[in-house]
């Protein structure tokens, strides 16, 4: 990937006596160091990619303290690393995005578990959830749960989350339970301080290595008969001695305040907007101390029932503010008091939303419920008119500005999937509407307008698997769409080779930009290597391809017995429209084929515009493309917007005062990838693009060729 981290890589080797400054994750990234992690591993996702892309670049110097690195095909294979700690004393950490990265890691998770670990095992997941999420909505805590899993919700403070890190890997070992601990993107993106210590080598590492394996123990595996005796120990002896270690260090803190009647249990995550939250209510001010006493579960599985009891018992009520739906935690509690015999009025989802974000808007009103009916002496008068003022400036908002149009997100300014889907849009107009089994990526963002394709989305290279039993039905035949990304993730054995085998008659369109690109463009194995890299960024032209030295996605189909493969330009719409049409209505009944090549825009950019710096910085020629439209020659019929979506082709007034419709014009921002004409050309549109050359820095003949042309086109002026 072009992103360096060469300041973060520096911040990992802060030690005892420096200030750390930075966000969340990586704060979580050197804590493992801190905490003497011999190996790491994991998939990148959103909100914590972070975590391996620095770890990654770091491997120089994590080979100093014999740490190893490894970026995994998938959550799974991520997981499965985790079985190093099952036989040695090895701490080991990994990370990737959930619910959906657990769930294709759940399986290892679940035979990782059963026997338990002897070094500590961390996972660091970012628990995408709420507003800014890009997945499903469910929650990580249902795995904790299902498969005894430690899990640690940590309150979103820099020095408090290397803390909990530092304990993460110890209750792991005393418990042999693995941790998990939840992240979710405020958590990771928090900015702060916290107090570096040295980081510490591994006793067991890649540089002190393991003289002998482990001697052969039938319980360290997750087979029967010895998983029966597995399932007690869980409940007689792991949940126990994570409850007690919880409690003898007290990981959950217990922050008094003086209205003692009632109390308030929080996950850790969400502390940050609790105390926003209370300040509104005139119960906190704004250096986070509180007058209600809270209970801040920085681990919130398992529940230490004599914890809970204890907070609870002698109060009014108690309010457990639980994100997520099912209230795993608030039921958990109320157990433990009905248990203990506390008689304390419970509350949780009765006054507070079902499901969604804890957003502070959305506490407020629970928490006002709450204290109205339990402190009815505070004057909650300045809340109520806190939330009206919001509402009223929404509806003086809307009622200013009127319907606004829809702003769905779109592929970035030149992305090469969005000419694919252009072509499939004018495939269809000619063969008819297909099904289209959309995937994880990118590619997913074309399920939005102008293009609105995709009837399912199941999972990271899930398509071509998801149309399976839909296709036998169809009387046109399906398309499955895929990245690259995707089909190394996933799609190669759950989609390929299931169709491969069963003789399905489908149609796989496979995005070969290089990368995986929507996850922060890191590398996988058909990533162009350095020499292709170097040689792209002289070229002139866009649309190189960077692959063929590794042509390992077409290799690998091959030799899977693939007979139909097609690879196309994906900027060239035409051809591409006409290996569409082939594919639907070809003759052969088999899999098919086509391999959309382009490389990822981003990364192209990342790379060029450095060399490009350097070459006007030398007073060197560079020559840079344009696209524009003729204003006088558009017909301001749209088509061309409605077949392409880019961003940097939009509206303007007419120029002419005859004309109402407003003209297409192509705004700066424009990387001249050319779908715009080449949109025109294969669906045949009016003819108002032109293409530019921009020359900065031009050579003499081309400087004396210019002025003639302009002299030229002056004398045909009219007067």
């Amino acid at each position: 990937m072009e992103v360096q981290f060469t300041e973060q890589i520096q911040q990992l080797q802060l030690g005892a006596g420096d200030t750390f400054h930075g966000e969340g994750i990586l704060a979580i990234t050197k804590a493992l160091l801190q905490s003497g992690v011999a190996y790491i591993g994991g998939y990148q996702g959103a909100p914590v990619s972070h975590l391996l892309d620095v770890m990654v670049q770091a491997r120089p110097y994590l080979d100093t303290l014999g740490v190893h690195v490894e970026a995994c095909s998938n959550e799974a294979s991520a997981a499965a690393m985790l079985g190093a700690s099952l036989h040695y004393p090895l701490r080991g950490a990994v990370t990737w995005k959930s619910i959906v990265g657990t769930n294709v890691a759940a399986d290892a998770l679940s035979n990782l578990a059963s026997p338990g670990v002897v070094g500590g095992a961390l996972i660091v997941v970012g628990e995408d959830y709420g507003e800014g999420a890009s997945v499903i909505q469910e929650r990580t805590h249902a795995y904790a749960m299902k498969s005894t899993l430690a899990l640690f919700d940590p309150r979103p403070e820099l020095g408090n989350m290397v803390r909990m890190v530092e304990h993460a890997f110890a209750l792991s070992e005393a418990s042999n339970m693995p941790a998990v601990m939840e992240l979710r993107i405020r958590a990771c993106h928090v900015r702060g301080t916290f107090e570096a210590r040295d980081n510490v080598a591994p006793t067991l590492s890649t540089r002190a290595l393991i003289d002998e394996p482990a001697g052969f123990d039938y319980m360290r595996l997750a087979h029967p008969p010895v998983t029966f005796r597995h399932e007690k120990l869980k409940i007689e002896q792991r949940i126990p001695a994570a409850q007690a270690y919880i409690a003898a260090h007290r990981l959950n803190e217990h922050l008094d305040g003086p209205r003692r009647e009632v109390g308030l249990v929080v996950q850790g995550g969400l502390f940050n907007a609790l105390q926003r939250a209370l300040q509104t209510l005139g119960l906190a001010d704004a250096y986070g101390d509180s007058a209600v006493p809270i209970l801040v579960l920085n681990v919130t599985y398992p529940v230490v029932p004599a914890e809970v009891g204890a907070f609870c018992a002698g109060r009014r009520a108690v309010l457990v503010l639980e994100e997520g739906s099912p209230e795993y935690i608030e039921k958990d509690i109320a157990q433990a008091l009905r248990r203990g015999d506390v008689q304390t009025t419970l509350h949780g989802k009765d006054l507070l939303p079902a499901a969604g974000e804890y957003t502070v808007e959305a506490i407020v009103p629970g928490l006002l419920a709450f204290i109205e009916r339990h402190l009815p002496d505070v004057d909650l008068a300045p809340a109520r008119a806190w939330l009206a003022a919001n509402a009223a400036r929404r509806a003086d908002v809307a009622q200013a500005l009127g319907a606004l149009p829809a702003r769905p997100p779109g592929f970035c300014v030149g992305c090469p999937e969005r000419p694919v889907f252009s072509a499939l849009k004018l495939a269809q107009q000619n063969v008819g509407p297909v099904h289209i089994a959309a995937d994880i990526g990118c590619h997913a963002l074309a399920t939005f307008e102008p293009f609105s394709s995709g009837h399912s989305i199941l999972g990271y290279g899930m398509s071509l698997a998801s149309r399976a039993g839909v296709s036998p039905m169809m009387q046109r035949r399906s398309i499955a769409i895929m990245g690259d990304g995707g089909f190394w993730h996933n799609g190669l054995l759950t989609g390929v080779q299931a169709a491969l085998f069963n003789g399905d008659d489908a149609v796989l369109v496979i995005m070969k930009n290089g990368y995986t690109s929507a996850t922060g463009t890191q590398d996988i194995l058909n990533t162009p290597d350095d020499d292709d890299k170097a040689a792209a960024a002289k070229n002139d032209t866009l649309h190189q391809s960077l692959a063929h030295k590794n042509q390992s996605i077409e290799d690998t189909l091959q030799g899977m017995g693939l007979q139909w493969l097609r690879v196309v330009d994906n900027y060239d719409v035409d051809a591409m429209r006409r290996t569409l049409q082939e594919a639907l209505t070809s003759p052969y009944n088999g899999l098919k084929v086509v391999v959309a090549e382009g490389e990822c825009q981003l990364e192209r950019q990342r790379r060029i515009k450095p060399w490009i710096a350097g070459l006007l910085a030398r007073g060197e020629r560079v020559q840079r493309v344009k696209y524009g439209v003729d204003e006088d020659v558009c017909t301001g019929d749209h088509a061309c917007i409605r077949l392409s979506g880019c961003p940097t082709l939009t509206l303007k007034d007419n120029p002419d005062p005859l004309k109402v419709d407003p003209v297409a014009t192509v705004i700066d921002g424009c990387v001249g990838c050319g779908l715009c004409g080449a949109n025109a050309h294969a669906a045949t549109l009016c003819p108002s693009f032109y293409r530019a050359e921009l020359v900065r820095n031009p050579r003499w003949h081309e400087r004396l060729l210019a002025r003639v042309r302009e002299a030229v086109t002056g004398a045909l002026r009219p007067a």
